[in-house]
């Protein structure tokens, strides 16, 4: 593992784009950057102190413009997953969702939280640079956890205090899914795709989930089989269509499936709802 203080590192004029791929997780503090970041194909939005987090694996793209002085300052830390062997934190460490988040999806800090996350980034720098003892590595790994920590409950933070772009999300994807099961053609398309939802609202999977998870107490598929469930009920009470002709309408390839969906959200197989209206 490594942690780095930005403004320790020489400034160099910029050499035009360049990508990479991680083998560890890195986890940034930026501020002052004149450089693009790039994760995937998108763009991160760095116009205040921000933190990013990136995952082994990952492409990671860095641009500035050639021949220009590199500004920069701000904190990484670089844990390679052998670090972490054998600890809690080499499992707990994948379930922190924004590792995925893309393109606008970074963690906006204000000066409170800026100041905290900075001083976790000095502990863990100056435990780094300490003499090595069989407490080291567990004393970086708590330190690490905690910053980890620190960042899901600003990203909760964020979810609630970003109400208006949160909530136009939230009514955007009520409208995806309404316009979605009011297709006759749903048997064709299927059901909706946690990753069809996600990239028509222009976000990442786990940054949606999260979302939703905050405002609504509920995950993409959740908001999903609801509606699903919701238009299930109308035809059962409106048609006369069968529960296999239903299903398949819907975009199920199995009615079985279907109806095990159904008893699920409503306690009622589809025929006792429909007898229900009876």
């Amino acid at each position: 593992m490594s942690v780095i203080n930005l403004e320790a590192i020489q400034q160099e004029p910029g050499s035009g784009p360049a990508s990479m791929v991680f083998d560890f997780y890195s986890i940034s503090l930026k501020r002052n950057s004149n450089v693009k970041f790039k994760y995937g194909q998108q763009e991160y939005d760095f116009d205040e102190g921000v933190m990013f987090f990136i995952a082994p694996g990952q492409v990671f793209g860095v641009e500035a413009e050639k021949g220009a002085t590199l500004k920069r300052s701000g904190w990484i830390l670089f844990i390679h997953p052998d670090f972490l062997w054998n600890t809690p934190l080499a499992k707990t460490i994948k379930q922190y969702e924004y590792f995925s988040y893309t393109v606008h999806e970074a963690l906006f800090l204000s000066d409170k939280e800026e100041a905290m996350i900075t001083n976790i980034f000095q502990s863990i720098q100056q435990e780094y640079h300490s003499n090595i003892d069989k407490f080291s590595q567990d004393i970086i790994i708590a330190q690490a956890e905690l910053l980890l920590t620190y960042s899901e409950r600003f990203y909760n933070r964020q979810f609630i205090t970003r109400k208006i772009a949160n909530h136009n999300i939230l009514n955007q994807l009520e409208d995806i899914l309404a316009n979605y099961f009011k297709d006759d053609n749903i048997a064709g398309k299927g059901l909706p795709t946690v990753q069809y939802i996600a990239e028509a609202l222009h976000v990442s999977p786990g940054y949606l989930s999260g979302l939703l998870k905050v405002l609504t107490g509920q995950s993409t598929q959740q908001h999903i089989h609801n509606k699903l469930i919701e238009k299930a009920k109308e035809k059962l009470s409106t048609t006369d269509l069968s529960v296999s002709e239903i299903a398949y309408e819907l975009g199920f390839e199995h009615p079985q499936s279907f109806s095990k969906l159904f008893k699920v959200k409503t306690n009622l197989s589809p025929l006792e709802f429909r007898q229900s209206f009876s």
